[in-house]
């Protein structure tokens, strides 16, 4: 019966065992010393991807993924190591291989938007043009709509300001972009420069 439920799903968020196969080289190494790891790093996984997927909190995790303490602190660290990033960053990369595309992007599209946000999320700004009191999204994706690069700020930051920090992130973790559009709402030679 143990068998059984291994194998089954319990919920539409649970990695498959194709997925799992894909990222669990990825995964750290058990130590050499110290107390044998509780609990299997496919649990953790299957527990943020739940969490993301139903917006609940840490203490309301449900019991079989393990204790949410020891959820938790799996989750900061394999974030602390950039585990999630360099997951992202190969299923973009895979998925531009199966549709035929160089694997790495040479080219990226700029935007932004702005959401309404609530004061105990955190900071938050005015966006005049929208007349919005929020958050505001800076995001690069390739030319097919794969995300490449995501920043956050108040929505009061200028798309501009917000595209400096994607233009960074973007030479740092995708080099090979040698285009990017955007649309007129950014200071164009601002945007030149910096990528220059």
């Amino acid at each position: 019966m143990a068998r059984i439920a291994k194998k089954t799903k319990r919920y539409p968020s649970d990695l498959t065992d194709e997925e799992w196969a894909e990222i669990a080289p990825l995964m750290p190494k058990p130590g050499r010393r110290g107390r044998p790891r509780e609990i299997e790093f496919r649990e953790v996984i299957n527990a943020v991807r739940y969490l993301v997927r139903s917006g609940c909190g840490w203490r309301m995790l449900p019991i079989h993924f393990g204790p949410w303490q020891t959820v938790y602190g799996w989750f900061r660290e394999l974030a602390r190591r950039f585990l999630f990033q360099t997951i992202h960053d190969l299923a973009v990369m895979v998925d531009r291989e199966r549709a035929g595309r160089e694997v790495s992007p040479s080219a990226g599209v700029i935007d932004s938007q702005s959401v309404k946000a609530p004061a105990a999320g955190g900071t938050r700004g005015y966006d005049a043009g929208k007349k919005i009191v929020g958050r505001k999204r800076h995001i690069a994706v390739d030319t097919d709509g794969r995300l490449l690069m995501v920043h956050l700020t108040p929505a009061d930051i200028s798309d501009s300001a917000g595209a400096q920090v994607i233009l960074d992130g973007i030479r740092k973790r995708w080099p090979w972009v040698k285009h990017l559009f955007a649309e007129g709402a950014y200071d164009r030679l601002q945007l030149m420069d910096k990528a220059a």
